[in-house]
């Protein structure tokens, strides 16, 4: 089949981001004058390792933040945000702080997760995270359509889980790192294997 996204693709349930997948997920912490906030992104991604950046897509809006969502709208107001790794022990923690709350109502406590305090930045993380990302945000870049903003963030300080590391390395499959295929479908890694570039031993 072909479509243009303009004229729909008649099919039960649009399938663009399951086509595009798996997505890793930016679980996202902020903090504003309205308390802590945690929401799970799939439009997320590292763009670049020096310095390391990340990125992360919020679409649509609610009813109480008519331009965005929290997390855009705290990071607008404190300029940074904390990127939690999402790993397969935490799905449904994850899956419950996706709850449309209000404003002001903590995903922490709504999904029963103990906080732990970022080092460089006024921000909570997950405490039970394999890894955590502390961002200063660098850009907010509004997207075509309704309500779509990308948030780019510096990394400025990197949380890893002792048990999360494997001979010096971060052990993506030990963690299970949780990823989104579209509809309502996640995957697990759990099994890895290594390709050497051309010209590389």
């Amino acid at each position: 089949m072909f479509y243009a996204p303009k004229d729909g693709h008649g099919l039960p349930h649009n399938p663009f981001k399951a086509l595009v997948a798996p997505r890793p997920i930016g679980w996202i912490s902020t903090r504003g004058a309205l308390g802590d906030n945690l929401a799970p992104y799939s439009f997320f991604n590292a763009v670049a390792d020096t310095p390391p950046q990340v990125m992360f897509a919020s679409t649509g809006a609610k009813a109480d933040r008519p331009a965005n969502k929290d997390s855009v709208a705290q990071i607008r107001e404190t300029g940074v945000f904390c990127c939690n790794i999402v790993s397969y022990a935490l799905r449904d923690a994850m899956n419950a702080s996706s709850a449309a709350l209000a404003a002001g109502e903590d995903e922490f406590a709504a999904a029963g997760l103990e906080k732990a305090p970022c080092q460089l930045i006024d921000c909570a993380r997950v405490a039970a995270a394999p890894a955590a990302l502390e961002c200063r945000m660098t850009q907010i870049v509004e997207l075509a359509g309704a309500a779509n903003t990308m948030v780019i963030g510096e990394v400025v300080g990197v949380h890893i889980a002792d048990e999360a590391l494997t001979e010096g390395q971060f052990d993506v499959a030990r963690v299970q790192t949780l990823s989104r295929l579209g509809y309502r479908d996640y995957s697990a890694v759990r099994e890895l294997f290594s390709l050497n570039r051309p010209g590389q031993i």
